[in-house]
């Protein structure tokens, strides 16, 4: 989509605002024209020097109430999961699965530490999968440092990089988008756990369309 077309005052409007130090939701506000088109117009506008420190306070200001909100938020999600359940875990876990799963054999890959941690610990202490079953490779790209990633993800996973089958690594450059590669957490003999995953889910499936 393109720019929405204003007609010259408008457009000077906007910027004369932008460089007396208004904010884009202050200009969007002001002026009643969306904050996406505002962004089009005021880009290379200076901030006039006599305006500089007012604006300043402002983006202070919207930057620390966004992180009030963010911190509330937080605290309000502590409190709502305070303890889980074994059923709670075994849900997220095969949720988790569902999204981003292997559907033929017992695996899953991810770029996102946070993911790989609480899938593969899940595993551990709710489906009791044993260490000797776990089998942890990693995918990563020709600019990646192959020691680097390895040790990333064995403290992440929990496993001797030594112990890691696999390091596959790709044709192109990537590590700007993407530090560490991708991890993959496979259980061997995995049918059975597949089996309960697809089952849970099932259930899971059934039980919100009888309440929705």
């Amino acid at each position: 989509m393109g720019k929405k077309k204003l007609d010259a005052d408008k457009i000077l409007e906007i910027k004369t605002l932008r460089s007396n130090g208004y904010s884009l939701p202050e200009i969007s506000r002001k002026l009643n024209i969306p904050k996406t088109t505002v962004f089009n117009y005021v880009q290379g506008v200076k901030i006039l020097p006599e305006f500089i420190e007012l604006w300043k306070m402002k983006r202070l200001g919207s930057r620390y109430l966004k992180n009030l909100k963010e911190q509330k938020a937080f605290e309000e999600a502590i409190e709502l999961i305070d303890e889980l359940s074994i059923k709670e875990i075994m849900l997220f876990i095969a949720a988790l699965y569902w999204g981003e799963g292997s559907k033929k054999d017992f695996g899953l890959s991810n770029t996102d530490p946070d993911l790989i941690k609480v899938f593969i610990n899940g595993l551990r202490k709710v489906f009791n999968v044993e260490e000797e079953r776990l089998r942890i490779s990693i995918r990563i790209f020709e600019d990646m440092d192959r020691e680097e990633c390895l040790n990333f993800w064995s403290k992440v996973v929990g496993v001797p990089k030594d112990k890691f089958i696999n390091v596959n690594v790709l044709y192109g450059k990537k590590k700007g988008k993407l530090q560490y590669g991708m991890c993959r957490v496979r259980v061997t003999k995995g049918g059975d756990l597949l089996k309960q995953i697809k089952a849970i889910n099932k259930a899971f499936i059934q039980a919100i369309a009888s309440v929705v």
